[in-house]
């Protein structure tokens, strides 16, 4: 577990200080993490829709707005973190996978003309 990356959560502890979990990304936290993640990615998309079609009518009121511009503003906020915590674990990714030791050499996949040169004359 000494390679565990904290993983921001997509939610903040009771006290609204940001929340983390250190793992592989495949325990529970992390799998539930992930569900919660998808769920505020997909409410935003249907905000988006709501926000089109509100402002497309032309026909709003300031509640309305008002209404909608919280909405906006709490989804931002979620896909934010939600953006923060993806970019977060993909830099530690991209960072293992620079300091991890070269693996086995792989022979090279034999090409055509390997395949042609082989074949025996006709």
């Amino acid at each position: 577990m000494t390679d565990a990356v904290p993983r921001l959560l997509p939610w903040s502890s009771p006290d609204g200080k940001p929340a983390y979990v250190l793992g592989d990304g495949t325990g529970f936290v992390s799998r539930m993490a992930d569900e919660v993640e998808e769920a505020q990615l997909a409410l935003a998309d249907g905000l988006i829709v709501d926000a089109r079609r509100t402002l497309d009518a032309r026909t709003w009121t300031s509640g309305e707005l008002h209404l909608l511009t919280v909405e906006l503003a709490e989804s931002l906020v979620e896909v934010r973190r939600v953006a923060r915590s993806r970019g977060d674990r993909l830099r530690a990714l991209a960072q293992a996978l620079v300091a991890a030791p070269p693996g086995p050499a792989v022979p090279p996949a034999p090409t055509r003309a390997r395949q042609v040169a082989s074949a025996p004359p006709p």
